[in-house]
């Protein structure tokens, strides 16, 4: 029988299917080859395969459930992936081999091994990863087995294989616990973290079998006394399971790890010459993983055909349930060994048989597969049943195999070598399995009419025994209802009452003034009536006084006719004429009585006329109607104006709440919010921190408040408050907006309402520290959008932060510009406009502060820079030298590589390797002093990464070469 098992593509004919059909759905992996394997070689000549040194693996994608019942597609082929692991020199070879060298070269960063043959000669062979003696527990399951557990969660078949020598660390990378020290937990158990991570409790189950296969004989580690349990194949499907096995569903880790340890005291081991806990049996540990397809929204019903062939559509919103089967297998081989070097006798040496045996029928498989042979000897062991779906199967597998640095053990490490390589001929199928869980199916509709059948009689006797509390409630209801009319009458009644008092206060004030007014015209009408009697008796007595000075002239004309008629003489004529004269002046003075008179008669009439025409209860009502509408619009006004009061005092409280309670959250994200979510460069980590439950729970609750504000207050009321007259109110709304810029979700709305320009004239007009400090906080997370970035620059942003930053003085103010001109050096679009407008000089000009935070903004800056220089030259558009050393950052970039300050030290050398990359740069690198740095680097730092990048640049830069071989120095 063949190896691999036989899978049909998709046909075109109909299913019918019941409610009680269990639908599979087969759907392959959406991987591509990962090329082709190594050139196939005799046991003589060196083997390298034809594998690109750099081609990863590409990871699995999950596929979506069909939105039809039925659907197929072809597998997608997916080569066994092989890493080697070197494992250090242990306490006995660091004595005896001390003369010699290591027989085998490791090349990681070309994943390429050389086996030494003699002193002059070696062998090199290509592996998907090489792992050195150095490579920690972690980055051996990243590289190795996190692929294969991604795929597995995704509804794939997987198998991590561990192959090597007795004594080279196999069951050291698979199986230790790390109950000591956590970073030597092994690959069974950082799997198990990750399927345990990824599934939701309640709906999805992780099962765990443990077993050996111990002298062709599968027993159970958890139940030692199962032994020479069956293997069982589907005749249909080629599936291979062990059904006697004891199965454990595992629900957390700390039980998990309890098992691992009960089944490695119960295996077999041994103490030989190579080692003293030598594994006498393969370990095969099998998790099984049932997960549910969470069903989108956008996906069809699914119908289902009956009996008649007629479809029936399901209940809106009870979808069958998809679920994915998949299984993880983890296999410790047994070491290979010869006899003459471990030292096996008796029981031992049958043991080591049956292990060479097992191990002998594996290499023939992987042989007959590697070499596409129409047959494969896959019933030679029980192991290679077992492992029928890892190779030429559909599961994606991934082999370490695990040699020794010692000289003494060649043969076997070539061996060993040579087993991974024909193990990268091998093509796997692989391929997704979904079902249709009509049972769990038809247990939800039957729970959800009980359901609803108890509920419906619930409420039937809930609206029975509620009538009378119903009727109850609407008399109290009532009552209330009595008491607040009674209540708001007797408040109204009291309100007109006090508005009658006033109105009646204000009305006496004004009448007691128009009596005042009524006597003082009063007094005056009779001052004036007293005048005119005065003088209607003066003008009577001058009149009296005419009268008899008339009688008095008429006497005096007849004795004047009397003389002249007696002819008197000429003296006696004087007397006559001083009459005239007197009677000349009376009526003179008779002529302006009579004037006055008149005018007085004249005024008189006047006053009598005007008091006539005056009413005074008229005048009394005209002025209480004016009154009346005087005190109505002082009340209008009054209410429109306490209105507004109340309505700014309320919006200033909600401002000065949320940008109290979001002041230090504000600061934590301006402080971290560039580094975390702009990206450096690839070489820089992701830094993930944990919060406490009770700061999630005040971010919560800020945000809660930020949606709250948004609903009563809205985004352009607040962004209109940025050009309030009130200093108090323009630093609370501008810390609000840098707390809704913080979040992705708000950063569009707020450059839609004109936000982004309100926040650019307060770093151009704002006379205030701490509105300046926290406008580049919110430009600053505005500028983590690539978008937002362009329209920063479009508007003159670059500009006022670098006179922002020529004006500051307070650190805090300098980390805010500094970031936001740092989250721009990362957009290769605006690289020369950026210089242009002063933004490095900026930059640079801030290391004035010495502060650390700021020092580690300009060093993100710097960096972020010359990573986009970089990727410019290498994609061929960016040519010349860096415009970084154009403006004299070079200095402060070498004085600064070395800094005690991890943040600064780690942007700096990460800006150094990419500025070295560029062979344009490399002469100026070399005058300044880079060159130390980079060598410093490539040997001392910290992280593996950025250690590795310096190395590669050194080796690919001829001017550092040659420099070095001036020095004298041997890299």
């Amino acid at each position: 029988m063949a190896f691999t098992s036989v899978h049909k593509n998709g046909g075109g004919g109909g299913v019918t299917i019941t409610p009680r059909t269990l639908l599979r759905v087969d759907r392959p992996l959406s991987v591509n080859s990962s090329g082709s394997a190594a050139a196939s070689g005799n046991g003589h000549k060196p083997v390298v395969t034809a594998t690109p040194a750099g081609s990863p693996s590409v990871r699995p994608k999950s596929a979506s459930p069909s939105s039809t019942a039925y659907h197929r597609r072809s597998s997608m082929p997916n080569r066994v992936r092989v890493a080697v692991r070197l494992r250090p020199r242990n306490a006995e070879e660091l004595v005896s081999d001390v003369d010699f060298a290591d027989c085998v070269e490791l090349q990681p960063e070309l994943k390429r091994l050389k086996l030494r043959k003699n002193n002059w000669d070696c062998e090199t062979y290509q592996f998907d990863e090489v792992l050195t003696e150095t490579s920690s527990q972690k980055r051996v399951y990243e590289v190795v087995a996190k692929p294969v557990v991604e795929s597995v969660l995704e509804g794939y078949n997987g198998t991590v294989m561990a192959y090597g020598q007795t004594g080279t660390g196999k069951t050291f990378t698979l199986g230790r616990l790390g109950m000591d020290d956590c970073s030597d937990r092994g690959i069974m158990v950082r799997a198990m973290e990750d399927i345990l991570a990824d599934i939701l409790p309640g709906e999805d189950t992780v099962t765990v079998s443990y077993l050996q296969l111990y002298m062709e004989s599968v027993q159970d580690l958890l139940a030692p006394e199962k032994d020479n349990i069956a293997i069982t194949e589907d005749p249909k499907t080629g599936d291979v399971s062990v059904p006697g096995a004891t199965q454990v569903q595992i629900q957390d880790q700390s039980s998990f790890v309890r098992l691992l340890d009960v089944g490695e005291a119960n295996r077999f081991a041994a103490n030989t010459k190579l080692n003293t806990e030598s594994s006498r049996s393969h370990a095969i540990l099998l998790v099984q993983v049932k997960k549910t397809v969470r069903v989108k929204a956008g996906d069809r019903e699914l119908i289902v055909l009956n009996e008649n062939g007629t479809g029936s559509q399901l209940t809106k919103g009870i979808r069958a349930p998809t679920i994915r089967r998949s299984k993880l297998l983890i296999v410790d081989l047994a070491g290979s060994e010869r006899v003459d070097k471990s030292g096996s006798e008796g029981h031992t040496l049958e043991e080591a048989k049956s292990i060479n045996l097992s191990l002998t029928a594996l290499g023939k498989c992987i042989n007959a597969l590697a070499e596409n042979s129409p047959h494969v000897p896959i019933r030679d062991s029980k192991l290679t049943r077992m492992l029928r779906d890892s190779f030429g199967g559909t599961a994606r597998t991934s082999l370490v195999v695990t040699i020794g640095p010692s000289p003494r053990h060649r043969g076997e490490t070539s061996s060993t070598i040579m087993f991974g390589q024909r193990a990268m001929k091998v093509e796997n199928m692989v391929k997704l399995k979904e079902e249709f869980d009509y049972k769990s199916l038809c247990r939800r509709l039957e729970t959800e009419l009980d359901r609803l059948v108890a509920e419906n009689e619930r409420q039937i006797k809930a609206r029975e025994d509620n009538e009378d509390d119903s009727a109850r409630s609407l008399e109290e209801a009532q009552q209330c209802v009595f008491e607040a009319e009674s209540k708001l009458a007797s408040a109204l009644e009291a309100e007109m009452t006090k508005l009658q008092k006033e109105m009646t206060e204000v009305v006496g004030k004004h009448q007691k003034e128009l009596m005042e007014q009524m006597q003082k015209h009063q007094m005056e009408l009779a001052d004036a009536l007293a005048a005119q009697q005065q003088e209607r008796g003066h003008r009577e007595r001058l009149e009296k006084q005419l009268a008899s000075q008339q009688q008095e002239l008429a006497q005096c004309e007849i004795h004047e006719k009397d003389i002249v008629s007696s002819a008197q003489p000429q003296h006696d004529r004087k007397e006559p004429l001083e009459y005239s004269s007197k009677i000349m002046g009376l009526r003179l003075s008779l002529e302006k009585e009579s004037q006055k008179r008149e005018h007085l008669e004249q005024e008189l009439r006047a006053i009598k006329s005007e008091a006539s025409r005056k009413s005074l209860n008229g005048n009394l009502q005209k002025q209480s109607d004016e009154l009346l509408i005087l005190r109505q619009r002082l009340d209008d006004e009054l209410k429109d104006r306490e209105r507004l009061e109340e309505e700014i005092r309320s919006l200033k409280e909600q401002v000065s709440l949320l940008s109290d309670e979001g002041d230090e959250h504000t600061r934590r994200m301006m402080e971290k919010g560039g580094s975390e979510r702009s990206s450096i460069g690839s070489e820089s980590p992701g830094v993930s921190i944990s919060k406490p439950n009770h700061m999630r729970d005040t971010i919560n609750g800020q945000r809660a408040t930020i949606a709250k504000l948004f609903e009563q207050v809205g985004l352009h009321k607040i962004l209109s408050l940025l050009e309030s007259e009130d200093v108090d109110v323009r630093v609370h709304a501008v810390k609000v907006v840098a707390n809704l810029a913080a979040e992705e979700a708000n950063q569009e709305k707020i450059v839609e309402a004109g936000g982004l320009g309100s926040l650019l004239n307060l770093l151009q007009s704002s006379e205030d520290e701490t509105i300046r400090r926290v406008a580049a906080g919110a430009v600053a997370n505005l500028a983590m959008n690539e978008t937002n970035q362009e329209l920063i620059m479009a508007q003159g942003g670059i500009g006022l932060l670098a006179r922002t930053a020529d004006d500051a003085e307070d650190p805090q103010t300098l980390r805010m510009v500094a970031g936001a001109i740092a989250n721009l050096c990362g957009n290769d679009k605006l690289q020369i406009k950026l210089r242009e407008e002063g933004g490095i000089r900026a930059l640079l000009g801030m290391v004035r502060s010495r502060h650390p935070d700021v020092l580690a903004q300009v060093a993100r800056g710097i960096a972020n820079f010359a990573k986009c220089e970089s990727r410019g030259a290498a994609q061929g558009y960016k040519t010349g030298r860096s415009l970084l050393i154009d403006d004299g950052a070079l200095p402060w970039i070498v004085a600064n590589a070395n800094n005690d300050a991890s943040p600064i030290r780690r942007h700096i050398e990460l800006a150094l390797c990419h500025l070295a990359q560029h062979e344009v740069n490399a002469k100026d690198l070399v005058a300044g002093g880079a060159l130390w740095e980079l060598v410093r680097i490539s040997r001392e730092c910290s992280r593996e990464d950025i250690r590795n990048l310096a190395q590669r640049t050194l080796n690919a830069s001829g001017t550092f070469q040659s420099e070095l071989r001036r020095l004298h120095l041997v890299y």
